[in-house]
């Protein structure tokens, strides 16, 4: 490999993480959007009326809740295999 492909190596990694992230997040707001659409959504009309636009508030919040959970619970998980692989090799 010559060595402008070595440098440009980072940039691209930095590049694809990115456009990782913003992937992700694109399908986390589809899935939102799904999810609460079919919970709060009784009949489509011109203007939401106060139970529904309260409904999708609550749920998009109980979604955000839940997802942030989940992470960090994730989190959590991989912070205790990687002390326990740690405690394994000493």
């Amino acid at each position: 490999m010559n060595s402008k492909g070595a440098t440009a190596d980072p940039q691209l990694q930095h590049f694809i993480e990115i456009e990782t992230q913003k992937q992700r997040f694109q399908q986390l707001v589809h899935q939102m959007t799904e999810v609460c659409w079919d919970k709060c959504m009784d009949k489509p009309g011109p203007k939401l009326d106060s139970r529904t636009e309260m409904c999708f508030v609550n749920c998009v919040e109980r979604f955000i809740d839940t997802s942030q959970f989940i992470l960090n619970r994730l989190e959590q998980t991989q912070k205790s295999k990687g002390s326990y692989s740690e405690s394994m090799l000493e």
